[in-house]
């Protein structure tokens, strides 16, 4: 059991990545983070002042993240109880996480952050797939404040170039974030975060891949993950209204992937329980 107002390692492996995931705050000093710039898979980097960074919390419960779950995390933990949000420390920190072997997502990738530490990546309008799922990945894995931002396909690399961020899914020169070989950006994207150990994120990058490459064969799920995305570029003209109604989209096959491959669906599923016999003495 973890200590009084702690998280266990494992509960938390389990929450991120879904769309009800708490809000991580990784409040590691820069020196620590110096040895090893890699965070927890979801977490934002934050100073141990909680009055500095609380109003990027909204609705959420908070993780805090320090080096050996100590008192540290403990502290801020509490700071943000007393402002009225419900806070935890990971039991362990960023080193026993570590410890664990599990994911840690690399800084090194990454587009530079703005002044709020957010990350900014720019693409070509009217997304169907790969252009939906790459930020889905992004927000939900590795920062969950990065700004998208989608613009004639003419003008994404001088764009990312004027607001410091990062192209994506693009042709062009220097362009890091796009299509490799039989693979989509969404591999790539996986692959360069350190997160394509996941299990079900590697599920759910063969759908990706089998809906955005015009190879719907690979898995029969990849059908329906086009049938889905184009349905969605028919019923917004906002790029960005279809983002969010997009994050729903592969929140559910996320889910999917890792939760419920081997259910199956059917009408005797909804009949009620037929009542027990009576016992005759």
């Amino acid at each position: 059991m973890p200590a009084l107002y702690s998280i266990a390692i494992d509960k938390l492996v389990r929450l991120i990545g879904t769309a009800a995931a708490p809000t991580v705050i990784d409040v590691r000093g820069h020196d620590a983070f110096a040895a090893d710039p890699r965070f927890i898979p979801g977490s934002l980097r934050r100073s141990v002042a909680p009055s500095d960074w609380v109003g990027d919390i909204t609705g959420r419960s908070a993780i805090i993240v320090c080096e050996k779950g100590g008192a540290t995390s403990q502290g801020v933990a509490a700071l943000l109880r007393h402002a009225g949000v419900a806070a935890e420390a990971l039991e362990g920190g960023f080193d026993g996480w570590r410890a664990e072997g599990l994911p840690l997502v690399p800084e090194a990738p990454l587009p530079p952050r703005d002044a709020a530490g957010r990350t900014i990546w720019v693409t070509r309008a009217r997304p169907k797939v790969d252009r939906i799922a790459c930020p889905w990945l992004i927000r939900r894995f590795v920062d969950p404040l990065a700004i998208f931002l989608y613009v004639p396909p003419s003008d994404v690399v001088a764009v990312a170039g004027k607001v410091g961020g990062a192209a994506y899914d693009v042709e062009g020169e220097g362009v890091e974030w796009s299509h490799r070989g039989d693979l989509c950006t969404f591999d790539l994207m996986a692959d360069r975060f350190g997160l394509s150990g996941i299990e079900p994120l590697a599920r759910l990058a063969t759908i990706v891949r089998g809906a955005d490459t015009g190879r719907p064969e690979i898995v029969p799920e990849a059908a329906g993950l086009l049938a889905a995305s184009l349905g969605l570029s028919r019923i917004y003209s906002d790029d960005l209204e279809q983002l969010e109604a997009g994050m729903g989209l592969y929140d559910a096959f996320y889910r999917w992937c890792r939760d419920a491959r081997g259910e199956t669906h059917n009408w005797t599923s909804h009949k009620p329980a037929s009542k027990p016999a009576k016992v005759r003495a």
